[in-house]
């Protein structure tokens, strides 16, 4: 069978359990998610902070604290920890392992996650399906979870020749049962899209707001900051440890991406430097393009409406 045929092969199975390695917003989400669809028996919690897994508890997230000894053995593990931490979670993983335990992952990079699974797992690296959800908010912790994070956002599944078919239609299945749809791309391909479309706005944000923060005029500046700067920085309020694994771990595209981005505001230094009327007639027509992209985005996201094709000039 083809990967496509396969994606949509059988109906949803029940997990009997289900292993979280980092309860928070991604891990915890999905746990609460399974559980409203009565798709999973039992999960369990595994993790560094004691106080966090309590919370989980009391929420009812989890089922259970467990070691990671144990959380091997679910039918699905599901490693939720900030990139880097990874490849230890593998390796610790790999020797108790079941035979049919299947262990994704929510990075949000996918090449280093592979190279790392690829090792740590070695012949059990068929188990793994590599795999990351598009959701989020700023927020961290069990206490962030909810259960309709992912309904209708996109889950990309970025499987290897080595992974088990049969792993891969149980973990399109997982998360199908959230609400999610389910979209295939390399991991080559998901690291240049996410550089451009998450892990750079994410840079630019925490960038922009140290560089306030660091001004002698820094408490007048957010002062006076509205809603315009609070919308452009939201993000620079997520997990510090997180965001410093992605930008380092995808660090390759991200400099592409930044290089580019560079260029545009070197173009608009340019055209308020000279301050002529063709200049301005640039800055204009750069928000103009801007705009149209922007909101032909929206209609997409928010109405189903698809997306234009995109030239250098714009939406054509």
């Amino acid at each position: 069978m083809e990967r496509s045929e396969i994606e949509g092969a059988g109906n949803a199975q029940k997990f009997n359990t289900l292993a979280i390695i980092g309860v928070g917003l991604i891990g915890g989400s999905l746990a609460l998610a399974l559980k409203a669809k009565g798709a999973v028996n039992r999960v369990i919690g595994v993790g560094r902070s004691k106080a966090n897994l309590d919370e989980a508890l009391a929420l009812g997230i989890i089922d259970e604290v467990a070691s990671l000894e144990d959380a091997a053995r679910a039918d699905v593990v599901f490693v939720a920890t900030p990139v880097a931490q990874m490849p230890a979670v593998f390796a610790a993983l790999k020797p108790h392992l079941g035979a049919n335990s299947i262990v994704t992952d929510g990075g949000s990079t996918k090449q280093d996650v592979i190279a790392a699974a690829r090792e740590h797992l070695g012949d059990k690296f068929s188990q793994f399906v590599p795999a990351h959800p598009i959701a989020g908010t700023e927020k961290t912790g069990a206490k962030a979870a909810f259960a309709t994070l992912y309904e209708k956002r996109k889950v990309v599944v970025c499987c290897e020749a080595k992974t088990s078919d049969a792993a891969h239609v149980r973990v399109t299945q997982m998360w199908r049962a959230t609400g999610a749809e389910i979209h295939e791309m390399s991991a080559a391909e998901h690291d240049d899209v996410f550089a451009a479309v998450s892990h750079l706005p994410h840079l630019l944000a925490f960038a922009l707001v140290d560089m306030l923060a660091g001004m002698p005029r820094a408490d007048q500046y957010f002062n006076y900051a509205a809603s315009g700067f609070r919308d452009f920085t939201r993000i620079a309020g997520g997990s510090p440890e997180m965001w410093r694994d992605i930008s380092v771990a995808n660090r390759l595209a991200l400099r592409e991406q930044l290089s580019a981005y560079r260029k545009n505001l070197d173009a608009f230094d340019e055209w308020l430097a000279n301050a002529s009327a063709g200049s301005v007639a640039e800055i204009e027509a750069s928000y103009a393009r801007a705009r149209a992209a922007r909101n032909a985005w929206q209609r997409h996201i928010e109405h189903g409406e698809p997306l234009p094709k995109f030239s250098a000039g714009g939406e054509t």
